[in-house]
């Protein structure tokens, strides 16, 4: 009944929200309309076509559900993939539209099956109907029972199992139309982008730091990139290796804006004037002020990091402590409790892992400490600072940044 193909786009724990429901469901609506942005989409001015249907891509959002609906020409491996990536998407169902008429429904039913055995060559089915519509005079039972029915008359290669079909059979009958589909597949979940602040990440070149920014943005928080580079220790090969993760991450979180910052400078004097063992926190802490002073002139509410407790020196807890202490903006680690398997699964699943793994150096490795130390006191730590212009120093590397913008 509709020259368009459709897709039922489920919202997940945004059906949570309560009072501000309409406030997730209008974001995510949002955020899946700009994942299709590039097909074409209609407007209200949008014209239409010979048979009255408005030309490119369409997404709505009613009773909780969101609803696209393309071209034919479209093909539907590419709006799934693109919508299920999404943040905020429970699940997406191929779906064909039938009005709330059991007779229509069991038509376009027999329809869709007949297209599944071409396809899919399946033998057995069950039929789940949902009844949203309370008005509608046939319960959901019966609703099941009846297409149930209707199939097995016009498809007559088809038995029901109810216990292990081959297809199971979506009915889903609202006021306007009923939908019918088999298939409800995955999406990220999470929360849409925008509905959760933004924060800056600090963004290496390994496994961790990209894997942090995603978890962090698929519950809801837009992402700014800062990553720091010792030139000419490290190579523009290194630089390119970040930008290329970025834009891995980027895919998922929409465009990100990168900040790059050359630490050498900080680096040399820290190796100059201060005890060996005490350089790698001494330069994290440096990185941690710079990060702020960067993170508070783009309004970002946090600084999120990779660190995952106890996997190096600086990642105890004592140098953890230590590390926070030199700045008042909150410091989130999405990672602090996961082993480095669990990162290296998570990585490979969003796609980072290759390109972490990559043999370009990047700035934690210079000048690295022989023996550093693991659980460093913050007073001799500051004793240690005492010896440096700290304000000059974190004021050159912000003047050094360099502004990459990130697209998807």
């Amino acid at each position: 009944m509709n020259e368009k193909n459709i897709y039922i786009v489920r919202c997940g724990e945004v059906a949570l929200k309560g009072m501000n429901k309409p406030y997730f469901e209008k974001k995510l609506a949002d955020r899946v309309r700009n994942s299709l942005a590039d097909l074409g989409l209609a407007g209200s001015r949008t014209p239409k076509d010979e048979d009255g249907q408005k030309k490119g891509v369409e997404v709505k959002r009613h009773q909780g559900l969101i609803y696209v609906r393309s071209p034919k020409d479209i093909p539907e491996d590419e709006i799934i993939r693109r919508v299920s990536k999404v943040f905020g998407v429970a699940s997406v169902s191929p779906a064909v539209e039938a009005e709330s008429d059991l007779d229509m429904i069991g038509e376009e039913a027999v329809k869709f099956m007949n297209g599944l055995i071409e396809k899919k060559g399946i033998k057995t089915f069950k039929v789940y109907a949902k009844r949203a519509d309370k008005n509608f005079p046939v319960e959901s039972p019966d609703i099941a029972r009846i297409i149930g029915a209707k199939v097995l008359i016009g498809c007559k290669v088809l038995k029901v199992d109810v216990h292990d079909p081959d297809c199971k059979l979506f009915v889903d009958l609202r006021e306007d139309e009923t939908y019918i589909y088999d298939q409800k597949i995955d999406g990220m979940g999470g929360l849409p982008l925008g509905t959760n602040g933004k924060g800056l990440v600090l963004f290496s070149g390994g496994i961790d730091s990209p894997v942090a920014a995603w978890m962090m943005a698929k519950r809801g928080m837009v992402i700014e990139a800062m990553h720091f580079h010792s030139y000419p220790y490290t190579s523009d090969r290194a630089k390119e290796k970040v930008e290329r993760l970025c834009g891995i991450v980027a895919s998922y979180a929409g465009r990100v804006k990168m900040h790059i910052v050359n630490l050498l400078p900080v680096q040399e004097e820290i190796v100059k004037n201060c005890p060996e063992e005490e350089t790698t926190i001494l330069v994290r802490r440096f990185m941690m002020r710079i990060a702020e002073k960067i993170a508070v002139r783009n309004k970002c509410m946090m600084l999120i990091t990779g660190e995952d407790l106890g996997q190096v020196a600086s990642q105890t807890a004592e140098a953890l402590v230590v590390t926070d202490a030199c700045v008042s903006m909150p410091v989130l680690r999405p990672l602090i409790g996961m082993d480095k398997i669990e990162i290296m699964d998570k990585a490979k699943e969003i796609g980072t892992y290759e390109t972490s793994i990559e043999p370009y150096e990047d700035c934690c490795t210079v000048f690295l400490p022989k023996h550093p130390t693991t659980k460093p006191r913050l007073d001799r730590i500051e004793e240690s600072e005492s010896r440096l212009d700290v304000e000059k120093l974190v004021a050159d590397a912000v003047a050094s940044e360099e502004i990459v913008e990130i697209e998807p």
